[in-house]
């Protein structure tokens, strides 16, 4: 399927999971997800709409920056694009039933999307997308060699997850300027937040996990020239087989780590 760029197709629904009733516990933030290349002439500008939307709401929106890599042919090679993220913007499509891939997309707690430089359209999904509570996971970091960090993790999930899941945990960092040479945003230079890094499945969930149930598990990321955990950051999220997020929990990284 060849992508096409910058328009916004059909929605779908899945069956979603609740918080456990017997939970009475506050709502934790929604989960954002950019996909963007800085070889599109709009990602620059939905990046800017995300940060802003990420600064406006502290606390209640987590923003996960994703290039993508299929725009790398049109002269501009994105630095931090993957064929991963392409995957995950693919399996997406197939989620919410959309006709194509497109960039700037921005996808809302797995459920909803738009064009990620539409910040009404933005801010409205994110009112309208169920809150669930963060997971009340505690974190180690360490770092067994210079070149890896590990980040170990143990809590309970504090929602229920229904069809099974996981838990996914992804290092992001923030503040990259890059001088783009070529492409269609050649000349610019392009700021970038929450550009995610690496990102690690932590574990599995089995169908209908209660939200009391305490998950334990490490993962490694190995770390790129020029790491500084004062530039990054570390979020955990509930995912189920829909892809629909039942809960985000954000992590600093200690200065020293």
């Amino acid at each position: 399927m060849a992508p096409r760029f910058l328009a916004c197709f059909g929605r779908g629904s899945a069956t979603a999971s609740a918080p456990d009733p017997a939970e009475e516990l506050a709502p934790g933030p929604v989960l954002v997800e950019l996909f963007s290349s800085q070889g599109c002439a709009a990602s620059p500008d939905a990046d800017a709409v995300a940060a802003r939307l990420a600064q406006d709401s502290p606390g209640g929106v987590v923003v996960l920056g994703f290039h993508v890599d299929y725009w790398d042919y049109r002269g501009w090679k994105d630095p931090f694009a993957s064929s991963a993220w392409t995957v995950r913007q693919k399996a997406y499509v197939e989620a919410l039933r959309l006709d194509t891939l497109f960039t700037p997309q921005v996808v809302v707690q797995g459920r909803a999307d738009c064009v990620g430089t539409e910040h009404d359209k933005l801010a409205q999904a994110v009112r309208d997308a169920p809150k669930y509570p963060s997971p009340a996971f505690k974190v180690t970091f360490q770092r067994p060699n210079p070149t890896t960090l590990q980040a170990s993790f143990t809590g309970p999930l504090r929602a229920r997850v229904d069809g099974g899941g996981s838990v996914m945990v992804a290092l992001y960092e923030n503040g990259v300027v890059t001088d783009c040479g070529r492409g269609e945003n050649k000349g610019k230079a392009l700021l970038n937040d929450h550009v995610v890094r690496r990102l690690e499945k932590l574990a599995a969930v089995r169908d209908g996990a209660s939200a009391k149930k305490t998950v334990s598990g490490s993962v490694q990321f190995p770390l790129w020239d020029g790491f500084r955990p004062t530039k990054c950051g570390v979020v955990l999220f509930v995912q189920n087989a829909a892809l629909q997020v039942l809960g985000v929990q954000h992590f600093d990284l200690p200065d020293k780590v």
